[in-house]
């Protein structure tokens, strides 16, 4: 998701909900599951966002809308990348814990003889999971 984001230095919540088409109320919440995103408040209480915060919703809604990602998973991610939004090449891996993650852990332990694996993103699992479910359903109802 490639926005124009405005050159200043600071954004008000609906400023940040048009240029991320997110709702305000999408916004404060994220703001308790997201440590790292926190506007600063202005002295009549008001959010502003500055422009590393608005990068961090976008990327926060990519992961979360375009990924598929839980917003643990969302969380765990950024933390990784220290916050900041990254590049998404579309590699995946499942973590222990069952979490679809980036393919930078994966392709440091593939072997250099060995044969990458293919590369499948998130929404690709979720969209064949429901597909099986789907096939479950049908075959025990006859």
């Amino acid at each position: 998701m490639s926005h124009f984001v405005p050159d200043k230095s600071f954004f008000r919540i609906g400023e940040v909900s048009r240029l991320t088409a997110t709702k305000p109320f999408v916004l404060r919440y994220w703001e308790t599951e997201f440590p790292m995103l926190q506007p600063v408040k202005s002295p009549k209480g008001h959010r502003l966002y500055r422009r590393e915060d608005v990068q961090t919703v976008m990327e926060i809604r990519r992961l979360l809308y375009d990924e598929g990602f839980t917003i643990a998973g969302a969380r765990r991610h950024l933390r990784e990348h220290n916050g900041h939004a990254s590049e998404h090449n579309g590699d995946a891996t499942t973590s222990q814990d069952g979490e679809v993650n980036g393919g930078a852990k994966r392709s440091a332990a593939v072997s250099p003889n060995a044969d990458p694996l293919p590369t499948i993103n998130r929404k690709v699992l979720l969209d064949l999971r429901d597909a099986l479910r789907a096939f479950l359903t049908l075959l025990e109802t006859e």
